[in-house]
């Protein structure tokens, strides 16, 4: 009986050891990627995306809640760093800003996890309702919206990573265009003026409503750009981001739920 007992003891701690997640080191060493702030910028605009989910670790690799990460980094004294992991996860660390490091950096870090902590507050709320008019005369409303999954880029024609990432965000549209459950809509700050000669030398594949600059300030509370929003086929935000490439991740999911 002792014996059997021991047996399934062992199957038990196998089991659950082979389970667990092996995290491993930082990807990049933490006091080297602070020397200078083109190294970390670069670091953080290529691997971190605070937009995205991840599994956020504070620096005792204690798990903690994604607010609580955003709101340690908002402080100005920890940048996020991405721990090697056995599996498709991302897991995001705090590590303490060297005296040494580049001034930069902290408010860098400081104002990203800022607007990200309001992203991320909007996420669960209804979006607000709305009738616009695109540049084609189309109305656009949360009813004749509602049984569809909305993806919303939110820019103007001065800000140079909103115009930047035109290309991968058509080659998103055009990969969802069999979808007739997804609309792809832009709000901008911009006139009808301004906008229509400008996007005929830099095109979107999105529906464009102008002269949303107040809507997008006073009732969005935006106080970056570009910024995404999804919003599921209910009416409500299901995700706030920052560039597209968290948006490509996030739409693959909402598109399969």
């Amino acid at each position: 009986m002792k014996k059997i007992f021991f047996a399934l003891s062992l199957v038990v701690i196998f089991t659950s050891c082979t389970s667990q997640t092996k995290l491993g080191n930082p990807e990049v060493n933490p006091a080297e990627i602070q020397r200078k702030f083109m190294d970390w910028w670069t670091y953080q605009y290529n691997e971190i995306m605070l937009s995205r989910d991840f599994v956020a670790l504070d620096s005792n690799s204690k798990e903690i809640t994604k607010e609580a990460f955003l709101k340690v980094l908002s402080e100005g004294n920890y940048i996020p760093i991405r721990l090697e992991s056995d599996k498709d996860v991302f897991y995001y660390k705090l590590f303490k800003i060297e005296p040494t490091s580049d001034t930069s950096i902290k408010a860098s870090i400081a104002e990203t996890a800022f607007n990200e902590i309001q992203n991320y507050k909007k996420e669960g709320e209804p979006f607000p309702e709305f009738s616009f008019k695109d540049l084609n005369d189309n109305l656009i409303t949360n009813e004749n919206l509602k049984g569809k999954i909305v993806v919303v880029k939110c820019w103007y024609i001065h800000c140079a990573a909103c115009v930047k990432e035109f290309p991968d965000v058509n080659q998103l549209a055009s990969k969802y265009k069999d979808r007739k459950d997804i609309v792809f809509l832009s709000l901008a700050e911009d006139s009808p003026e301004q906008l229509k000669p400008f996007l005929i030398r830099k095109p979107l594949s999105y529906a464009v409503v102008p002269n949303m600059k107040t809507y997008m300030n006073l009732t969005l509370q935006l106080n970056a750009f570009p910024t995404h929003f999804i919003i599921n086929k209910k009416g409500f935000i299901v995700k706030v981001l920052s560039d597209y490439k968290a948006l490509e991740v996030a739409l693959v999911k909402v598109s399969e739920e």
